[in-house]
């Protein structure tokens, strides 16, 4: 097929991730003929170059346009509205595992078990999703990649939760998250397909090199800087669980995927508490597929490398479609 691979782009003529050109060689490896259209910002660039092209298919990699990290919801909704078939989540799924608040409000329409939440919004009042016991984890409410999350994202007091909630509004400028924060392990299980998804092996973040004192958790530093002690001491591995624990992990990833209307594929991050009980974090819609994350990396554990997994979320794109 002709499929055309859709990238955002941080400025006009600067380079595209990495997964850019694997997803690209991936499909060429499948026989397809594969082009890319990197976009910032210009819409109407973006629609020329897409009805240039024709393609029987968009590979949808947009995680935002130009300056707005909000706007994979509405690059959805274009490719809705041009009549194009494209990779992923369409926009409502896109909306809920972005505004994390809404999307845990499903959750629990599902009854499945999340974290005690509330917002802190810049223009609307206090919102709380059940009582909360410090100590608490402080994040934006539509951001991801950690950005604007670090070691001061875990608060023991109102002092600090207060200053930590003004930062985000400063600084990211997004609401605050407020979350009740589960000691315990952390998980992250890969699903793929639509009406029969399917959850990959389990895999777990490796804090055991971290500094002593330092909040278990992944932040910006330990995705980004590499240089930094978080990066150093945190790694993600295939986890080590007991068939039933594995299952049950897999159960609560696939029943939040189907909650949120995730399609093709997706990611779902957990926490495994130390009383036995499994927490959905985050709800990852079209998650990041470079060919080390953590999705190929469950993929390959369950046989499945980069070229068939790529391959794999075309078939189950043109599925929705056919």
């Amino acid at each position: 097929m002709k499929i055309t691979v859709l990238t955002d782009v941080e400025r006009e003529g600067a380079d595209c991730d990495a997964v850019v050109g694997q997803v690209q060689e991936a499909l060429g490896q499948s026989g397809h003929r594969a082009s890319v259209l990197p976009v910032h910002g210009d819409v109407r660039k973006m629609v020329a170059g897409l009805t240039r092209r024709k393609p029987d298919l968009v590979f949808n990699l947009v995680e935002s346009f130009g300056d707005n990290t909000s706007a994979d919801v509405a690059v959805a909704g274009l490719l809705d509205l041009l009549g194009l078939r494209y990779t992923g989540s369409g926009p409502g799924a896109l909306y809920l595992c972005q505004n994390k608040a809404l999307g845990k409000k499903v959750l629990a329409f599902e009854h499945i078990l999340y974290p005690d939440f509330a917002v802190f919004s810049h223009d609307a009042g206090f919102e709380t999703g059940g009582s909360m016991r410090m100590p608490l984890f402080v994040k934006p409410l539509s951001a991801d990649a950690s950005i604007g999350i670090s070691g001061d994202s875990l608060v023991h007091d109102t002092t600090a939760l207060v200053q930590r909630v003004e930062e985000i509004h400063r600084k990211v400028g997004d609401s605050a998250l407020v979350e009740e924060y589960i000691e315990g392990r952390e998980l992250y299980v890969g699903v793929l397909g639509n009406r029969e998804p399917q959850a990959l092996p389990p895999i777990e973040m490796d804090f055991s090199g971290m500094p002593e004192g330092m909040p278990r958790i992944v932040g910006s530093k330990a995705k980004w800087s590499k240089n930094s002690a978080e990066y150093k001491g945190t790694e993600s591995r295939l986890a080590d669980l007991p068939e039933e624990l594995r299952a049950r992990l897999q159960k609560a990833a696939v029943d939040a995927y189907r909650a949120l209307r995730v399609r093709d594929y997706g990611r779902i991050d957990l926490r495994l508490a130390e009383t036995g009980e499994i927490y959905v974090i985050e709800v990852n819609a079209s998650c990041y597929l470079e060919s080390g994350s953590e999705f190929a990396t469950a993929a390959a554990a369950a046989g499945m490398e980069f070229p068939a997994l790529v391959e794999r979320i075309v078939q189950l794109a043109l599925e929705r479609y056919a």
